[in-house]
């Protein structure tokens, strides 16, 4: 009888730990769409004193995190990372992973930021991360793909490695499909602003097979929402164009997020009293982010 109390408790206990995780997880994202202009959607106040017009011109389009890159979409020159550098050359951000040759390039915000997700899979227990590839320049990308051929890369600049946003990451121990680090990344890399750029249910609208080791950089709130509406980056743009502007809170922070068509130049209003992000969607618009906190306080829980 007493074994019986026991496990009955033990199933009460389990029961309310499952059902806090989840209003907390509800609780961390609420996603609401307006199709009102995107001016109102920057500022509750709708003061006119807390904007400054910004000009925004047909390059801004190339620009940013959250650009779409594929065959039809090709990279511009200008929408490479300015800060691209050698990650070998570099120790200081290569701490808690290993590099698969000297020869490994990327931004070096992005390797910032990959570096402060792989300290926290480190301290979860999850040690045994490498970077097998990241930023690749046009003449690189063009030898893989006549080494490899269409089935396993892109032509060059119909690659994300052009970008320096993109990079391949391994396991020392086995295959990133079955290894601890793969499925780290797969449950985490969201929190730190991170996608897994191929998802194994995506394969249809992304037109590329599913690849548990490549990651991409499109910051926050971007990939919180992508986690939570289960989007891929194909998804996300299009869930932005249509719906114009939404706002969204994650772990109470707010963030507003609109859309702005670009043909030749336009201007926009961006707040004067708050943090924004720019980017373009690499196709036929501008994606604004405005938020309170400075950028490097910004991490999801």
């Amino acid at each position: 009888m007493k074994k019986w109390g026991f496990l009955v408790i033990i199933v009460i206990l389990l029961s309310f730990t499952i059902v806090n995780k989840e209003t907390t997880l509800q609780d961390s994202v609420v996603i609401q769409t307006d199709k009102k202009m995107n001016d109102e959607q920057l500022d509750d106040s709708k003061s006119s004193e807390s904007f400054q017009t910004k000009s925004i011109t047909k390059e801004s389009v190339y620009k940013g995190n959250l650009l779409l890159v594929n065959k039809k979409f090709p990279v511009h020159q200008g929408s490479i990372k300015k800060d691209v550098l050698n990650l070998f050359t570099h120790k200081e951000l290569t701490k808690g992973y290993e590099l698969f040759d000297t020869n490994i390039e990327l931004s070096e915000d992005v390797a910032s930021k990959f570096l402060k997700m792989i300290i926290a899979a480190n301290n979860e227990g999850v040690r045994h991360f490498k970077i097998n590839s990241g930023f690749r320049d046009f003449d690189e990308q063009n030898v893989l793909y006549q080494q490899m051929g269409s089935d396993y890369a892109m032509p060059a600049g119909r690659s994300e490695h052009n970008l320096g946003l993109s990079l391949d990451v391994g396991s020392t121990k086995m295959k990133m499909n079955e290894a601890p680090e793969g499925k780290w990344l797969a449950n985490n890399a969201w929190k730190y602003g991170f996608i897994i750029r191929y998802p194994k249910d995506k394969t249809q609208i992304t037109g590329i097979q599913y690849e548990p080791w490549h990651i991409r950089y499109v910051g926050l709130p971007h990939s919180v929402i992508m986690e939570e509406k289960n989007f891929s980056l194909e998804e996300y743009l299009d869930f932005l164009k249509k719906q114009k502007s939404i706002s969204t809170t994650i772990n109470g922070e707010e963030y507003k997020i609109s859309y702005y068509p670009v043909r030749k130049s336009t201007t926009i209003q961006v707040p004067t009293n708050l943090h924004y992000e720019l980017s373009g969607n690499n196709m036929d618009g501008v994606i604004v982010t405005v938020f309170n906190n400075s950028k490097e306080d910004r991490i999801a829980k």
